[in-house]
């Protein structure tokens, strides 16, 4: 990274021709994207940034840093709790790519430590109604039946049956990378032929779940990784926040690992109105094991390919006969109604 490129390019967006860059260092825990660190001092004040660029190889289903950037700010717009939306560069020359500038939120983010430390996040029932109110604020962020506005012109218009858009996506996304997996397609036939209709979509986070999220002692300091937000059914992101392959080891804490279902159902009731529908929400933590197994072979072929060794990614291609079983558990024709 070329540290006074960076440090004039911060200085010029912000106004702020005093800036000096004090630390830039990669940060832990992102999976698909590369984040660092940058530590500034403007005058006799601190300030502290997140800087958000693709990493060396990435997968198909993820959107821009541009388009997540534009996410970021709708979002924070809304009230959202999320990082704040400082700027973004287009400029590859500056850092070697573009990349988002977003300010830095403490807490800890790391899924399997929030499971297993209860001193972070407070109240855990808290916790997990906060997370569904949140949730509730997402789903409201944009009418899909007001025109969308157009530094988000690229979600375009909500699709008219989002279980099977899921599923054409989740299919593109195996061709892509050549892979044939008979269990995954059985899982998807079986969602194919139970998709629910949607009478009103909304924006969707597609991955709100615990690990992307971050909290302090107290409770939820905010909402991160929106590279794959557009619109959806707003059961998706409820089903994949209960999915029991995001539970990081505590199985009977249906809501993330950290709570109760009906506490998190019942923040989401609160700030939306909405009741939340079991089944449907049934049938989309079976689509969550889906498209999180597909996700778990994209990254195993990033590290395959070359592009990107990495021991996490090679590991995380490992676990997809461990979601495949799950798939076939909870579509076994025994299951059926």
């Amino acid at each position: 990274m070329q540290q006074a490129r960076l440090r004039d390019w911060i200085a010029g967006h912000l106004g702020c021709p005093d800036l000096v860059i004090e630390e830039t260092r990669p940060l832990g825990g992102g999976s698909i994207q590369e984040n660092r660190l940058v530590r500034c001092r403007i005058g006799d004040a601190a300030r502290a940034f997140v800087l958000r660029m693709d990493a060396a190889a990435t997968i198909a289903s993820s959107r821009t840093r541009a388009e997540e950037f534009r996410i970021l700010e709708a979002v924070w717009k809304a009230g959202v709790r999320v990082p704040e939306p400082v700027g973004f560069c287009a400029d590859p020359a500056v850092v070697g790519a573009p990349f988002a500038l977003m300010g830095l939120v403490e807490g800890v983010g790391l899924g399997p430590r929030i499971a297993k430390d209860p001193t972070l996040g407070g109240d855990r029932e808290r916790l997990a109604e906060s997370l569904g109110r949140e949730l509730a604020k997402i789903h409201s962020v944009l009418d899909p039946r007001d025109p969308v506005p157009a530094p988000l012109a690229f979600l375009g218009t909500p699709e008219p049956d989002p279980a099977l858009a899921e599923i054409g996506r989740l299919r593109a996304s195996l061709d892509g990378i050549g892979a044939r997996r008979p269990a995954i397609e059985w899982g998807l036939r079986w969602g194919e032929v139970r998709a629910p209709a949607c009478a009103a979509p909304t924006l969707v986070h597609r991955d709100f779940r615990t690990g992307n999220y971050m909290v302090d002692e107290s409770g939820l300091t905010a909402v991160l990784d929106w590279e794959f937000a557009g619109w959806g059914d707003p059961a998706q992101d409820l089903g994949w926040f209960c999915a029991a392959c995001w539970r990081f080891g505590r199985p009977d804490l249906e809501a993330g690992g950290i709570g109760s279902r009906a506490a998190f159902y019942r923040g989401y009731t609160a700030e939306s109105g909405r009741a939340v529908d079991p089944a449907r929400v049934a049938y989309w933590e079976v689509m969550a094991h889906l498209r999180w197994a597909v996700i778990a072979l994209e990254q195993g072929a990033r590290h395959v390919s070359g592009r990107e060794f990495s021991l996490e990614l090679a590991l995380t291609g490992r676990m997809v006969p461990d979601l495949e079983r799950a798939i076939l558990r909870a579509t076994a024709p025994e299951t059926w109604r």
